[in-house]
């Protein structure tokens, strides 16, 4: 259930163009709250959305210049990210760089926004979750992004749904050697659950403290997950993947698969 302390902000838009009503109210909410839930994508994309991205899934690993994450769980590896797949797959390109999302963003950075990097996280049963973590520091060459949750499948506390800290997003704050925020900090926090409808958005600010559960349930949570930065700033989508490509070349020994340029996420490494 939605925390009582923040009225549940769900701005529901049937058109691609922002009315001016519409507009203000998610800007505000999400200047304030460090996030905003959305209901943009029209009934027929959101049917779509799950075959789409299985036909991602379906990719071989290692095979092309997109990117397939695996982790270990204990029923054996399982898919856990894909991730620079919208050179690829002309639906879920269009999707992200066009249309309602290209124009929230825009509206939340107060400019034009261009896509900076985009994923897919499975959290298949027995999957695991995400360290209390900013997404910034994981996010180099630019200051300010923001990112997209949209949810594939229901997402709730039992398959390990977002958590999310209200009007903590105007600063980064301290973290360990993983890069994720320091425990101190993290106890110091309101974490609140959003829970969320197949085919809805939750849109967050990239200094918004979040963190997610294991996926207990019996079901898998997908998740559509695009980055925006304002245009201003530069098309850095591919010096951003070139730059992880470079940074994963070095082997990184350790309990935690590598999926990100920060040690976020809890899931075990594959050996084999």
């Amino acid at each position: 259930m939605w925390p009582g302390r923040y009225a549940r902000c769900v701005v529901e838009i049937t058109t691609f163009t922002l009315a001016h009503q519409q507009r203000a109210h998610l800007v505000e909410h999400f200047r304030e709250h460090g996030w905003v839930l959305v209901d943009a994508l029209p009934a027929a994309t959101q049917r779509a959305l799950g075959s789409w991205v299985d036909e991602v899934a379906s990719w071989p690993p290692d095979t092309g210049d997109w990117l397939q994450h695996f982790e270990l769980t204990d029923s054996g590896p399982a898919l856990c990210r894909s991730e620079n797949f919208t050179p690829f797959h002309a639906e879920l390109g269009h999707l992200l760089r066009d249309g309602a999302m290209l124009e929230i963003a825009s509206a939340l950075l107060d400019e034009p926004a261009v896509l900076y990097k985009d994923k897919v996280n499975y959290k298949a049963p027995g999957g695991a979750g995400y360290s209390p973590h900013q997404d910034a520091p994981a996010y180099p060459m630019i200051e300010a992004h923001v990112s997209a949750m949209v949810a594939i499948d229901d997402s709730d506390e039992h398959n390990g749904c977002l958590e999310v800290v209200s009007g903590a997003h105007h600063t980064l704050l301290d973290v360990d050697e993983r890069g994720c925020i320091r425990p101190d900090f993290v106890e110091a926090l309101q974490w609140d659950p959003v829970p969320l409808t197949a085919g809805t958005t939750l849109w967050f600010h990239s200094r918004t403290p979040h963190r997610s559960g294991a996926n207990s349930s019996n079901h898998s949570r997908r998740a559509l997950y695009p980055t925006y930065n304002a245009a201003s700033a530069g098309d850095l989508r591919d010096a951003y993947y070139a730059a992880k490509r470079d940074a994963f070349e070095s082997p990184v020994r350790g309990d935690r698969v590598r999926v990100s340029l920060i040690g976020d996420f809890e899931g075990r490494p594959v050996t084999q």
